[in-house]
Order: structure tokens, then C-alpha cells, then sequence
């Protein structure tokens, strides 16, 4: 840990904040976009299943990319991969803005997932290297607090951009609030020379894309092949990654990380499958506009911006399990609640209901991430932050992934009453997701861990 002095120097407050503003761009142009998805589904002529890849694949780069954080922080400097990141991110904003079809549309957001694979790894580093373990809780909760900002406005922003002046512009605002943020966090983090040498796993690193990719794949397509090819190609990444350590596997020996890890899988599934279920609901069956769906979300995730400080901060002082175990009771009875009276619901009994389940999510979900990587040596900490943000974001596109085939699959039974049953099977598949992680945490108490 550095003095207070040299954190002074390093201004870790600005470097954490232009780093989370590169994850809040990322979170904010995915929550954006789900709105524009019966648009582009016009115009584009695609199904719901196909359009998703515009979240998806975004989601998938991320996951592919984050795995060689562990590599890029042993390598390189801090300067030298926050500013890479905005560079890969900021090329592709423009290549969408400049998008004339669906795959330079995708291309773009595939260069913008690059983007944020390289700097959310980089934000908990800079946050567990350079912060204090007593202020930990609180500044995990600002940092989440900034991206949490992403899907509270995301949506209405996306509506807003969409109904004003067309789905491209939500891509071109951005390029200079970007440009700024990458001009300060160049200032406030200091370029020091690593002098650590290694050779990259390339091997490891493109089996273990496949993998991912193909397990997506076979989960969309419902296909034997893909399984299969997604079986053989993580085999083949354990063998090759015994030869040259691409990521440090032993991690999942400690059961600890890995229990709490998958609570913050199972946060980033609800709010991202939500994120998808709700504005094509609002929009396809409830006959709101895609403004109307964007301000519909917005209540709930500013929820979750303000309680996420507020609940790092009481977990600095009361520890985890209270704050952890009550965002997680809130978040599993909103869900019932949503499944239960979804087929008649209104859309203000909706919005009761989203923001009740959001309120379980800022409750719990930035102390989760925290506890989840204070539980790492120093040793497995490197290697558990890119597992953990690897999983993190892969959970979100395999979340995204399914709760829209499970609503292409209603939808296609019938028109209104099938995109109805198709979001209403979706909302059971998170509230299964959900009750594991309760069992999951009350096992953890049982045992003392935490």
C-alpha cells in the first residue's frame, strides 16, 4: 500500500472516476441501445435474437478481453492501458456513428467492448492498490455509483437521442466526453516503467474466446455443435494454460471468492436481463414509446447510484452479511412480486416493482464485488480481479442471451399475448438466479466466512 503522500501525487480520485466514466460509457451506450431495438429490428429486418448481439457481442468482447488483464497490469502501466482503452473505446463510437449496416454497427460495439474489458479490471486494481482497506466499501460504491448513473439515464438517453435525432447520435455525443475524461485520467495517472518480462499465451487466449463464444452460440441456437465445439475448446484452454499462465486458476480452489462470486454474477444477470425484458415489454405489448420505456428505468437505477455509496459506507462499519443478505432478500421478493402480477400489471405497478428490485440491488451489489476480491491474497488478486470481471461480464451476455430467446420463443406463440408469457418466463428464469445466491450467502454465514 502507498503512502498517503503518493496517492496525492497519483490522484487516485480522478483516476478512479475518468476509469469508471469508460465503464459508465459502456454500461450507458448497452442500456441506450436496448431501447432503439424494435427500430433497429425495422430496420435492419431482424428478429429479436439477431438484434440482441448488438448487446451481446458487445458483452462477449468485454468477456474475451478482460481475461488478459491479469497479462496487460503485469506488463504495462496503468497509463499506459487506461489510455488504450479509451483509445480502442472511442474508435469504436465513431465507427457507429458512421454505421450504414448491422455489422459495422456490431464492429463498433465489439471495439467498444475491447475498450471496456481493459479499463474495468483496471478500476478495482487502482481501487484495492491504491485505496485504504477502511475506505474501501465506500469508494467501491462510488466507483459503482458512476456506472450505476449509466443505466438510470441510459435508457431515457437513448429514447431522448432516438425520438430527437436518430439511434446514431447516441454514439456521436459521446466522442467528446470521452476525449475530455482521457485527458484528465492521463493527468492523474502517472506513467510508471514495468520492468516485468513474460511471454503471452496466445494459444490459451484464443481457446478460451472460442469457448465463450461457442458456448453463447449453443445456448442461442439451442445446437449440439456448439456445445460440443465450446466443450473441446475449454479442454483445450486448461491444457494450454498449464504451459504459460494466461489466468491463475487456483483462485477457484478458494470456495469463499468463488460463492460470493457468483452473487455478483447473479446481480449483473438481473440487471442486465431486466434491462432487456422491460423496454421491449413496455414498448411491444404495453404500447409506450421508446422515450417512455427509457424514462420508465430511470427511477430504479438512480436508486442504485445513490444506495451504492450509502451501503459501502455502512459496510465499512457493520461488515458485509447484513447489507449483503438484505439487497438480496429485496431484490429475490421484488422479482416474485414482478412474476406474480406481471400478466395484468400496469405500468406504474412496474415501475413500483422495478424500483423495489433495484433498491435490493444497491443495496447489495457493490458491497458484494468488494467483499468478493477482499477475500483474494495478494498473491491471487491479480488473476481473481480478471476471473471475477471475465464472469461478470460473460454472466451479462449469457443473461442477455437467453431471457431473449425465452421472449423471441412467447413472442412467436402468438402477438400480444405470447411477447406477455415470454417476458413473464424470462422474470422466472432471474428469480431462479437470484435464490441461489440467497442460499449461497446464507451458507456463508453458516460458516463463519463472512
Amino acid at each position: 500500500m502507498i503512502s498517503m503522500k503518493n496517492k496525492r501525487k497519483w490522484n487516485v480520485l480522478p483516476a478512479i472516476i475518468t476509469t469508471a466514466i469508460l465503464g459508465f460509457a459502456g454500461v450507458l451506450v448497452e442500456t441506450s441501445m436496448n431501447v432503439t431495438f424494435p427500430v433497429l429490428m425495422r430496420e435492419f429486418g431482424v428478429n429479436a435474437t439477431v438484434i440482441q448481439w448488438v448487446t451481446t457481442g458487445n458483452l462477449l468482447a468485454v468477456a474475451i478481453i478482460v481475461p488478459l488483464s491479469a497479462y496487460l497490469i503485469r506488463h504495462f502501466s496503468e497509463h499506459q492501458i487506461f489510455l488504450s482503452a479509451n483509445l480502442f473505446f472511442i474508435t469504436g463510437l465513431i465507427f457507429d456513428a458512421l454505421a450504414s449496416n448491422l455489422w459495422m454497427l456490431l464492429l463498433g460495439r465489439i471495439l467498444q467492448g475491447i475498450g471496456t474489458g481493459v479499463a474495468l479490471p483496471l478500476l478495482f486494481h487502482i481501487i484495492l492498490h491504491h485505496v485504504p482497506i477502511e475506505r474501501r466499501g465506500f469508494i467501491t460504491g462510488i466507483a459503482t455509483m458512476t456506472t450505476s448513473f449509466a443505466p438510470a439515464i441510459g435508457p431515457t438517453y437513448g429514447g431522448i437521442m432516438l425520438t430527437a435525432f436518430g439511434w446514431k447520435s447516441i454514439f456521436l455525443f459521446l466522442i467528446p466526453i470521452l476525449l475530455i475524461s482521457t485527458l484528465v485520467g492521463i493527468g492523474s495517472i502517472p506513467h510508471i516503467k514495468v520492468t516485468q518480462n513474460g511471454q503471452f499465451n496466445i494459444l490459451a487466449f484464443v481457446f478460451l474466446g472460442v469457448g465463450l463464444g461457442s458456448l453463447l452460440l449453443a445456448i442461442e441456437q439451442l445446437s449440439i455443435f456448439w456445445l460440443i465445439l465450446c466443450m473441446i475448446a475449454f479442454i483445450l484452454f486448461y491444457v494450454s494454460n498449464q504451459k504459460g499462465l494466461l489466468l491463475n486458476l487456483h483462485v477457484f480452489k478458494n470456495k469463499t471468492f468463488v460463492f460470493l462470486m457468483y452473487g455478483v454474477l447473479g446481480f449483473q444477470m438481473v440487471s442486465l436481463g431486466l434491462s432487456f425484458i422491460l423496454p421491449n415489454h413496455l414498448q411491444i405489448v404495453l404500447g409506450q414509446t421508446s422515450t417512455q420505456a427509457g424514462l420508465f428505468m430511470f427511477p430504479g437505477a438512480i436508486l442504485v447510484a445513490i444506495l451504492s455509496p450509502i451501503s459501502g459506507f455502512i459496510m465499512d462499519r457493520i461488515g458485509a452479511f447484513k447489507p449483503i443478505i438484505t439487497g438480496v432478500l429485496i431484490t429475490f421478493l421484488g422479482l416474485l412480486m414482478m412474476v406474480i402480477m406481471f400478466i395484468k400489471a400496469s405500468v406504474i405497478q412496474l415501475l413500483f416493482l422495478d424500483i423495489l428490485i433495484m433498491m435490493g440491488v444497491g443495496i447489495a451489489a457493490s458491497n458484494i464485488i468488494s467483499t468478493t476480491l477482499s477475500k483474494l491474497s495478494d498473491e491471487e488478486f491479480v488473476d481473481g480481479n480478471s476471473i471475477l470481471n471475465t464472469f461478470q461480464q460473460f454472466s451479462g451476455a449469457i443473461s442477455t442471451t437467453v431471457v431473449s430467446q425465452i421472449f423471441t420463443l412467447g413472442e412467436m406463440s402468438s402477438v400480444a399475448n405470447g411477447a406477455v408469457t415470454g417476458s413473464r418466463n424470462a422474470i422466472f428464469f432471474l428469480i431462479g438466479v437470484v435464490f441461489i445466491s440467497l442460499i449461497l450467502t446464507l451458507s456463508l454465514k453458516y460458516q463463519n466466512r463472512i
